[in-house]
This record gives C-alpha cells, structure tokens and sequence, in this order.
C-alpha cells in the first residue's frame, strides 16, 4: 500500500481539521466578497486559538468545537447573507 502521510490524527484534531474544511466550503457559497471575509476571519481565529489554547485542555477545546459548529450552522444557513463581527478591547490599566 501507500506510504503514510504524516503523523496520526487524535479523535479531536479530526473534528478541528473537519470543522475548518467545513467552513472553507461554507465560504464558497457566499458572495465572493463574504468568501473573502469569512476565509482571513476562519483562519485568523484557528491560528489565534492554537497559539493560546494549551493542546491538553481538552474541555476548552471542546467548548471551541461545540461553539464553531454552531457558527458553521449559521453560516450554512439561507438565512444568513453576509458576516460581520463584533471585536471588542478593554483596557485594564486605566485608573479612576
């Protein structure tokens, strides 16, 4: 048979590839505007939460997976025709 392809996957680090490839295709259904957006967005969030998530903390993990599945849901849904989203910053060193 074929050589293998890397390193073995974990159960997790499945659904986490599964739900990327999901949202790639979600994308490719959108206006090409929308396409652009949901991809850098999708991307920037996958590679922000790999940075800062501890691999081992699988319950956050899992957390993540549950809330990106039901953002892939509204985004699959007809109902949904752009995407916008909310960034919010607060500042801790200020004084009263």
């Amino acid at each position: 048979m074929g050589a293998s392809r890397g390193p073995r996957l974990s159960g997790m680090q499945k659904q986490v590839l599964a739900l990327y490839r999901g949202f790639l295709r979600a994308a490719r259904s959108k206006s090409p505007e929308d396409r652009h957006r949901i991809e850098s967005f999708v991307s920037a969030e996958f590679r922000r939460n790999s940075k800062l998530v501890d691999r081992k903390n699988f319950l956050y993990i899992e957390y993540l997976l549950r809330r990106g599945k039901k953002q892939l849901e509204q985004i699959n849904s007809p109902a949904t025709l752009g995407l916008s989203s909310l960034n919010l910053r607060f500042c801790e060193n200020r004084k009263p």
